[in-house]
């Protein structure tokens, strides 16, 4: 399908994700390339389309052109995006000007001229605009087909080839064209055959596997989380029983984590799931450890020990199975130009070189959303492919301070009552991620007759689309309350039950 792919230059926009999740929307394959990319590998994609992303920087300073002169000469379809239709613009001797204030926010967009790519779109709806620069002067080459205001430009047309600007972001929920601008681009300009969906992703998949792996053995770190289970499906369905799933328990699982395992590949036939109880291990390297990225570290080494001891037995082993999906691609790509570091991955990563193990990742190419959908298509239970997501340092980054197996029990039974409550209410599904921290500081409380001093958790709750941003979860009235009373009176050491009703940002989503 990659001949058949639009791909994306990305110049640093906080949505370009969002532009490759509305076109894998439009079933049409699609990668994002950072904007140095070699030309070469660019070449070898043989894109119909091509999208210039948004991006902090300004084309009045300095701009490498030579993928966009390789994209005209190409005669490829593209779409550029606030910072991509500037580029187009200088490219072709337009005026881009750096404005003294930057325009962020909602405006009303007119379109001048109908076209393809405003097909069933009303003659003026809501966009997003989020720029500094503007195109003051549209370029020879070109026509003004929309417009903000009285003299705003905001979407270009070249006369002659199929080159698009649009100063406004389509790809957020903001612009009210109900996503037909990125549809109308996809299929009316790069005539996408539309044959990107999940069965033919399965098929592709297993083929690929098998392609690969032929007749080795794969060995996979499962740990009960969505990605690492869909992984563990789909390789297993490929190649049956030369899979070998290792399951480390590390004391800071979920209740019961190890039978929901169980539970869910009761079906795949074949199917090893060697368990491995490490708890011992990881509680006695965390003694006395409170900082939260050194704990991270810790927990990711002490896995890769265990694991690597474990895969060592598996003798015939060759391949490494791993849940990677295209979001931690693009992260990991993007941190070798502008990206900060916030905080190491919530997920366990990085094997030892001395392994010698061959990776096999088939889920590198989704989005979280197509990897449900993959899982749901090879027979996985809703339980598990509809799970919140789970850190992979697991309750560690949940327990503030020092990790206890004491703390980890208060906080599994805890939370165990607030999910479940939570499905009971029928909400989980509404709900982006929920889950409960250990707080180890003592508040007083009364029970009986007696005062006590015990311990705080705090409940966690947000929606959102990307997790990028992400506001608190208005329950129903009474519920947090109902939640908090059978905690304290079912968990011991509890006195205190407390919401988080942060946004993110400026708060993250897990508190360490």
């Amino acid at each position: 399908m990659e001949n058949k792919s639009i791909i994306i230059i990305d110049y640093g926009s906080q949505y370009t994700q969002l532009i490759a999740r509305r076109i894998r929307e439009n079933k049409t394959y699609c990668e994002i390339f950072p904007y140095d990319v070699s030309l070469e590998k660019i070449k070898n994609h043989n894109p119909i389309g091509v999208i210039l992303s948004g991006g902090p920087n300004s084309v009045t300073k300095s701009f490498d052109n030579t993928l966009l002169k390789y994209f005209i000469m190409s005669d490829i379809p593209i779409l550029g995006i606030c910072f991509g239709m500037q580029a187009i613009c200088k490219e072709f001797g337009g005026t881009v000007v750096e404005s003294q204030k930057r325009e962020y926010g909602s405006a009303i967009f007119k379109i001048n001229e109908m076209d393809p790519l405003f097909h069933g779109i009303n003659n003026s709806f809501e966009v997003w605009m989020s720029h500094g620069d503007s195109v003051t002067i549209v370029p020879n080459e070109f026509k003004l087909i929309g417009s903000t205001g009285e003299n705003n430009i905001s979407a270009i047309k070249h006369k002659s080839k199929l080159i698009y600007g649009l100063q406004f972001h389509p790809e957020v929920t903001h612009t009210e064209d109900k996503g037909k601008i990125i549809e109308n681009y996809v299929n009316n300009i790069c005539n996408s055959k539309n044959e990107w969906s999940i069965k033919n992703i399965v098929s592709s998949s297993i083929q690929s596997i098998q392609d690969e792996v032929k007749n080795e053995s794969v060995i996979l770190g499962l740990s009960g989380g969505v990605d690492s289970s869909v992984a563990a499906a789909i390789i297993n369905k490929a190649i049956g029983s030369q899979l070998t799933c290792i399951f480390v328990n590390n004391g800071l699982l979920r209740l019961n984590e190890e039978e929901q395992v169980k539970n869910a590949f009761r079906s795949f036939k074949g199917i090893k799931i060697k368990f491995v109880n490490a708890e011992k291990i990881f509680l006695d390297n965390l003694k006395g450890v409170v900082d939260p990225e050194q704990k991270r570290k810790i927990i990711g080494n002490t896995f890769i020990d265990v694991f690597q001891n474990e895969a060592e037995k598996i003798k015939d082993a060759r391949w490494l199975g791993q849940g990677t999906i295209y979001p931690d691609v693009i992260e990991s790509a993007a941190e070798s130009s502008s990206a900060h570091l916030i905080k190491s991955h919530h997920n366990v990563g990085g094997l030892p070189e001395n392994m010698k193990l061959k990776l096999i990742e088939p889920l590198r190419k989704l989005f979280k959303d197509e990897v449900r959908l993959l899982g749901k298509e090879i027979g996985l239970s809703e339980e598990i492919i509809n799970r919140h997501p789970f850190p992979g340092p697991g309750l560690g980054v949940r327990i503030l301070g020092e990790v206890k197996s004491e703390f980890a029990d208060i906080l599994r039974e805890a939370d165990n009552i607030y999910i479940s409550m939570i499905r009971e209410a029928k909400l989980y599904d509404k709900i982006s991620q929920a889950f409960s921290v250990f707080i180890p500081s003592k508040t007083v409380g009364v029970t009986g007759d007696g005062r006590v001093y015990s311990y705080i958790i705090a409940l966690r709750a947000v929606g959102t689309e990307d997790f990028m941003t992400a506001k608190p979860f208005r329950f129903p009235n009474g519920f947090i309350e109902d939640v908090a009373t059978r905690i304290i009176n079912e968990v011991p050491n509890i006195s205190r039950v407390c919401y988080d009703i942060s946004s993110k940002p400026p708060a993250t989503i897990e508190w360490e």
